[in-house]
């Protein structure tokens, strides 16, 4: 089975998404105004993406290591029920939303860039990271994107798990009509 296959595999397997915020969500850059205040930039076609993939039964989920109100404002915008934040043993975290949402750890995605994140890429059925993340994370993921963290990469892996479960032309159907 060749790399891209096992990754569709495993893409159709996900019925919970789950997503870090600073370097996937974002560029990773951290910009503060005169008030010290970290402000963020946020890619639609990102957002986009998590609707679509939400349309198709697919819950999606924040796990991050950094606290920002503008993280739970883009995530109340988009719908994401499941935001924690200021974490830093995502393993524990994870295992917390396995239980809030009944989902088994197979059944899982996520996307991640730095080594905080393994403890969650090493128990998910599909791991992602993006082409700037940590060469120690790329190493270990079924799935790099090639756009980069706040560029488009969560819309390409939402977009690459709706194909992978089949559901990509009924995601986009109202908008050819």
């Amino acid at each position: 089975m060749t790399a891209q296959t096992d990754a569709l595999t495993r893409a159709a397997r996900v019925r919970l998404m789950i997503f870090d915020v600073d370097g996937v969500l974002t560029d990773g850059s951290l910009h503060f105004n005169p008030d010290g205040e970290v402000m963020k930039t946020f890619n639609v076609l990102d957002g986009h993406g998590m609707k679509l993939l939400q349309g198709a039964g697919v819950m999606t989920a924040i796990i991050s290591a950094r606290q920002s109100p503008i993280v739970l404002r883009r995530a109340a915008d988009l719908g994401i029920a499941h935001v924690m934040q200021g974490i830093h043993d995502k393993r524990e975290a994870f295992e917390e939303l396995l239980r809030t949402t009944q989902t088994d750890a197979a059944h899982c995605g996520f996307v991640g860039d730095d080594v905080i994140d393994l403890p969650i890429l090493t128990r998910v059925g599909f791991a992602a990271s993006v082409p700037n993340g940590h060469a120690e994370v790329r190493s270990r993921v079924h799935y790099v994107t090639q756009a980069g963290g706040g560029r488009g990469a969560a819309r390409e892996l939402c977009d690459f798990i709706l194909r992978a479960q089949g559901a990509y032309d009924a995601a986009i159907a109202s908008y050819l009509s």
